[in-house]
């Protein structure tokens, strides 16, 4: 059984999300609302609701998605339109939505990288894709909670693959790939620690430029802090080392036909 589908009947995750306030998507929110108002949006892994239930209070269309049965049948409960997939292919067309993300999902899905080329794929050019996740190649900070960020030996570590992964992105660009962990699998469940990918700023906009967008901003805040210190963390590079990854791009538009003569 893959990692995904050990999600599939997981009524502690369900427990889990549905403690979570609505307070901890705001920023993530605000970022698909930037879609033109009323458009269609999609949260990908919607977990019991939370996201499409405050897209839908302000106006938007809100779909989404998540492959475990008990977090839908507590979604379905917020709106009809979110739906069980099967982790893989989005059961909708190229195109289709003014705004898709997802919101601490990519660092427990097989395929990372096909991921979000998929995301990317059914949003409309000139739409908006937003990633958020741990970044759990950070090299600054305390209180970390996954054994892959503690400890000065893996902080010094990620340092190190982080400027590998850059010039890897320069040298080798088709060899780029998320690296994957073995998950730690908790009783009580916690989903962080069961992650299996490492996810970072660096890959996650390097592929979001290389499946078709143009990456507006990287940020290590997932959530609203106060604006000056919001602006001093994500000031310089120092933001692809701490906290989390949370990024925002457009969909480009398809480079203009030249007018025959």
């Amino acid at each position: 059984m893959s990692h995904q589908e050990s999600y599939r009947n997981n009524q502690a995750y369900a427990e889990f999300l549905s403690g979570w306030e609505d307070g901890f998507y705001a920023k993530y929110v605000d970022a698909l609302a930037a879609a033109q108002s009323g458009a269609r949006t999609l949260d990908v892994g919607c977990g019991v609701g939370q996201v499409v239930k405050l897209l839908t209070a302000k106006g938007y269309e809100a779909h989404g998605v998540d492959v475990s049965q008990p977090n839908i049948e507590r979604a379905q409960k917020v709106s009809p339109r979110c739906q069980l997939y099967d982790g893989k292919k989005l059961p909708f067309p190229d195109g289709f939505f003014a705004a898709a993300g997802s919101f601490n999902v990519l660092e427990h899905v097989d395929a990372p990288e096909d991921f979000i080329k998929e995301l990317v794929r059914v949003v409309a050019p000139g739409g908006i894709v937003v990633l958020s996740s741990p970044n759990f190649m950070r090299a600054i900070g305390f209180r970390d909670y996954h054994p892959r960020m503690r400890g000065l030996g893996n902080k010094w570590r990620n340092w190190r693959a982080l400027l590998a992964k850059r010039r890897q992105i320069r040298e080798q660009p088709d060899a780029v790939r998320f690296e994957r962990m073995p998950p730690i699998v908790k009783n009580p469940f916690t989903p962080d620690d069961d992650a299996v990918v490492a996810t970072n700023g660096v890959e996650m906009a390097f592929f979001l430029d290389r499946f078709g967008c143009r990456v507006d901003s990287v940020n290590c805040t997932d959530r609203y802090v106060a604006k000056p210190l919001d602006f001093l963390l994500n000031l310089t590079p120092a933001r692809y080392l701490m906290f989390n990854a949370f990024v925002r791009a457009r969909k480009k538009r398809p480079a203009a036909t030249p007018a025959r003569s």
